[in-house]
């Protein structure tokens, strides 16, 4: 009998993803759930084989996975699936998994829906919809109808499709496993490190990535494509030839390998660097002056002659063309600049004005952040936890908020070389209030406002009040996305980013890169109304301290420079830019 084939990382963090969502349905502790999830999370997002570090015994070298989870990892390998969850999977039905996922529709109202109703998936759901026995409920009502059959059809309509949305990854995962096969091929066939590189949206720093393309300039080609298929990153190859491969890592991440003599990889760089609009855009201004451009090199037809360039800038001069970051080319008017832009770079962040500890739903102290931001060579922080109508538990009240800027200002005079500033991320209601009183705002040293809760009750007004209020400094995450699992909610961005050129408020670049909040688009039209943007990373541990880096490359795919970021100044100009100079 043949033996089964190693389950992929992907498929093995599918599997606690899961026994995570059912044992939430089940009712167990939220601890429990949340180390399931966290677990997925980090077996995921790791680039070799994680059933090979079961088999070696060292998978519990991964954070958050311990002995009691590698037992379980055992068994799947071993048998092909975990007796907890076989068990929970003959108590839990499969679809109310499924209606689990529908946006405002968590395990605890579907538990409810199930006990109370009998509801166990989408079609049920939908019956019980269409004869209005949903807003019956306590906590529903018609308006929850509404939202949960627009939501079903969604979810109809992209099963339709073939679509379900999971076709693309958050660029850090793709960046953590593209950068690190790079390397092992630089190293493994000793090529230039100038010759060798991601390309597609990878290099471009957009969002989310269906796959990753790497190029190279050899003038060995075999011993790349050889080294390519011998990576231990990579866990199956579906083509090679002489020059390229093509493949699947171990996340289930799609792979394209290409490789050309060294004097042609600015051209096979610029070309797979995309993006297809900016590469027409490009194709269609040298057709006018006598040019065929393609990853092969430039021909000028008037001579027959092919020019061929080591140097992907080399390509853009000989097309006249002014040397474009690969963060622009989405064609948005790049093609037009006379001159390349000087976009912000992460050490021009001086502070980071949005983070979280243990007061809310941080996971370390005010002291652990700020020296771990010291660490990283910023210059002030702001503690910004969350207040007392965030929604979600572990909130700060208003007694706790005057302790809590207490702590921040006993940090601040013992901690040397960064300035930590007392801060909070304050809910706005839905009248457009905020949680505090003035005075206790008027205390603080930075003001973040966000929506948390009630999304579709007018978010534009609400913001907008938010931005009218004098104490507040700056709209945390103001569209409320979450990349893949939330889509924005129904703001008018024109009207916000409005109120706050006319109010002085600065608009956030979220740097979580389930975030990126603000978009690329809305962030370039708040510099051009004249409004100061923040690159803050919602940091809730210090090692998320470096979601800065995903802020950054939407501020420079919004075209932003130093002079464009709020906190790529001193704090003591930055503080004088806060309404009425505050």
């Amino acid at each position: 009998m043949a033996s089964r084939p190693d389950p992929t990382n992907g498929e093995i963090a599918e599997v606690l993803v899961e026994l995570g969502d059912r044992y939430e349905l089940d009712g167990a502790n939220v601890h429990r759930v949340l180390a399931y999830r966290r677990a997925a999370d980090t077996i995921r997002d790791t680039p070799r084989s994680v059933a090979a570090m079961v088999r070696a015994g060292t998978v519990t070298d991964l954070d958050g996975v311990g002995t009691t989870l590698e037992e379980k990892l055992v068994a799947l390998l071993d048998t092909g699936g975990i007796p907890v969850l076989e068990k929970l999977r003959a108590k839990i039905p499969e679809g109310l998994l499924r209606i689990t996922k529908l946006p405002g529709l968590g395990p605890k109202k579907a538990r409810r829906l199930h006990a109370e109703l009998g509801i166990d998936g989408p079609d049920a759901l939908r019956r019980a919809i269409e004869e209005r026995r949903v807003r019956a409920l306590s906590g529903f009502g018609a308006r929850t109808e509404e939202r949960l059959l627009e939501a079903l059809d969604r979810a109809d309509a992209a099963a339709a499709d073939g679509h379900d949305g999971a076709e693309r990854v958050l660029l850090p995962r793709a960046r953590e496993i593209g950068d690190a096969l790079v390397a092992e091929l630089r190293d493994a066939t000793g090529i230039d490190p100038d010759r060798i590189a991601l390309a597609g949206s990878a290099r471009r720093w957009a969002e989310t990535v269906h796959d990753l393309d790497v190029v190279a300039g050899a003038d060995d080609p075999a011993a790349v494509v050889a080294a390519f298929a011998a990576s231990d990153l990579i866990a199956r190859v579906d083509r090679s030839g002489e020059h390229g491969a093509s493949g699947v890592t171990h996340s289930g991440l799609g792979v394209d390998l290409r490789v050309v003599p060294p004097d042609r990889f600015g051209n096979l760089l610029q070309h797979f660097t995309g993006s297809r609009a900016h590469n027409v855009a490009i194709r269609e201004a040298a057709v006018k002056r006598g040019l065929r451009v393609s990853e092969h090199g430039i021909l000028d037809e008037a001579t027959g002659v092919t020019h061929r360039f080591a140097d992907e800038a080399d390509v853009y001069a000989h097309l006249g063309l002014t040397w474009v970051d690969p963060e622009l080319r989405e064609h948005r008017g790049e093609l037009e600049l006379e001159e390349a832009p000087r976009l912000i770079e992460p050490g021009d962040l001086r502070g980071d004005l949005h983070m979280h500890t243990v007061a809310s739903d941080g996971r370390a102290t005010v002291e652990q952040m700020a020296t771990a931001a010291r660490d990283r060579g910023l210059e002030y922080v702001a503690i910004t936890d969350h207040s007392a109508s965030h929604g979600f538990g572990d909130a700060v009240s208003a007694e706790q908020l005057r302790t809590l800027i207490a702590e921040v200002r006993d940090v601040d005079a013992r901690l040397d070389g960064i300035t930590v500033l007392a801060g909070s991320e304050v809910n706005i209601g839905t009248d457009g209030g905020l949680d505090y009183d003035d005075d206790l705002l008027a205390e603080l040293d930075w003001v973040v406002a966000s929506v948390h809760t009630a999304f579709d009750r007018d978010p534009t007004a609400r913001i907008v009040a938010a931005c009218e209020h004098p104490s507040v400094d700056v709209v945390g995450h103001p569209t409320g996305r979450l990349i893949g699992s939330r889509a924005p909610y129904a703001v008018d961005v024109e009207a916000v980013i409005a109120a706050a050129a006319r109010t002085g408020t600065f608009l956030e670049i979220n740097g979580s890169p389930r975030r990126r909040d603000l978009h690329e688009v809305h962030a370039r039209a708040a510099r051009d109304a004249g409004v100061l943007l923040c690159i803050d990373s919602d940091a809730h541990r210090p090692d998320t301290l470096a979601n800065t880096r995903w802020g950054i490359a939407t501020a420079r795919r919004a075209w932003l420079g130093p002079d464009d970021v709020a906190n790529a100044r001193p704090w003591d100009e930055l503080r004088r830019l806060r309404k009425g100079g505050r």
